[in-house]
């Protein structure tokens, strides 16, 4: 029925089976005795294997919080977590759901990036594992900010539930069914590169034509500006002098942009296009947006083509192909000066995040993050001098 314990001034109540009329006097005096040993400065209710309550128990919760100001509800198993928020003690409380454990060992990896690793569970459902296994947070945030393109009419991928992934950590689960990312489209031969690029194009400016209210996501400038002054000891002073100067005269832009916009992060399913791994989310002037891509489709493996396959499940020379195709069509031209003006802006951008990602991780240096760390350093050099604005 119950089970007292104390962890330092916090006394953790462990409730079993079901609580009614009959059994809640007898519960309660028993968590009564604790109280009055030693009044605790918090109490954690552990509903991991409470089946049921009748509201005799929710008077002993509510009767609890009235004595005890920090008292919270942990593993609330589904329906009662919906008995609690219907009675208002989500509003009293923090309540917190019971997750239900999930296995990805066997699932096929569909992509992944800095935050986490997207499975296939099923036919039916997608999950995405935290690398943090501390993400709570994260996941909220990312909840949260998949909501809000939602509303605003971006077509995106909602999770419908967080789990806890066996072996440690956590991961929201989505539903899509049958989807497949553009980039399996593309090394499938489901859809062409020309297909492809222009449903991605379509959509990402979809996306750019949404603002945001200041200061409610991050802003990539900001970001960006960090970036850059790790990454300017490495470079020779005159460069690293105009390099942040370039980005620091980029406008304030509060236009809506994904922050990971590639193949990977783009489902198709019922002929719709969803969007998933929103925790990049951010806003700013789109010449962020295309240096992300740059770096997914190029920059990333520019030093070393051959692992673009392991990356983006295709070949280097398709991926050039396809940023080739997305940069035509998003600046509505394929007049070769104009589309070489705009990459070589957009490329400083992407550089300066793959050069400082390198420099980070190469301890113990090595000879891959080596060539990678040469290649940005020379592009660098050689085109920030001749840039006068990173805006198109």
């Amino acid at each position: 029925m119950v089970q007292v314990s104390r962890e330092s001034r916090k006394l953790i109540i462990k409730l079993f089976g079901k609580i009614d009329s009959q059994n809640a006097p007898e519960i309660e005096e028993k968590i009564r005795e604790y109280l009055k040993a030693d009044v605790p400065e918090a109490v954690i209710l552990d509903l991991d294997e409470l089946e049921y309550s009748t509201s005799a128990g929710l008077r002993i919760f509510l009767r609890l919080k009235q004595e005890i100001r920090d008292t919270k509800v942990i593993n609330a198993h589904a329906d009662m977590y919906d008995v609690l928020d219907m009675t208002g003690f989500t509003e009293m409380m923090e309540v917190h759901k019971a997750y239900r454990v999930v296995s990805v060992e066997g699932c096929e990896v569909i992509g992944e990036g800095a935050n986490g690793k997207v499975y296939r569970i099923d036919r039916d459902t997608i999950l995405k594992a935290y690398h943090n296994p501390d993400a709570l947070p994260e996941i909220q945030r990312e909840r949260e900010l998949a909501r809000m393109a939602f509303v605003a009419g971006i077509p995106t991928a909602i999770p419908y539930d967080v789990v806890k992934i066996e072996g440690g950590g956590y991961g929201t689960v989505f539903e899509l069914l049958d989807a497949l990312s553009y980039a399996k489209l593309l090394a499938r031969g489901i859809k062409s590169v020309d297909e492809l690029a222009e449903m991605s194009i379509r959509l990402l400016k979809k996306i750019h034509s949404e603002t945001v209210e200041e200061g409610r996501i991050p802003d990539i400038k900001e970001v960006t500006l960090d970036r850059a002054a790790f990454l300017a000891e490495y470079l020779p002073e005159e460069c690293a002098v105009k390099m942040l100067e370039l980005i620091r005269a980029i406008p304030k832009d509060r236009r809506l942009l994904h922050g990971d916009y590639h193949l990977k992060n783009i489902m198709y399913q019922n002929g719709e296009s969803l969007l998933i791994d929103m925790d990049t989310l951010c806003c700013g002037n789109p010449v962020f947006e295309l240096a992300g891509m740059y770096n997914a489709y190029v920059g990333f493996c520019a030093a070393d083509p051959e692992s673009q396959k392991s990356f983006m499940g295709i070949s280097y020379e398709t991926s050039r192909e396809f940023w080739q195709k997305s940069l035509e069509l998003y600046m509505g031209t394929k007049d070769p000066a104009v589309l070489e003006a705009v990459e070589n802006k957009v490329k400083i951008l992407g550089l300066i995040r793959v050069m400082r990602r390198s420099i980070r991780r190469n301890d113990p240096p090595s000879e891959m993050f080596g060539r990678v760390i040469d290649y940005c350093y020379n592009e660098l050099v050689r085109l920030i001098p001749q840039t006068d604005s990173l805006v198109f």
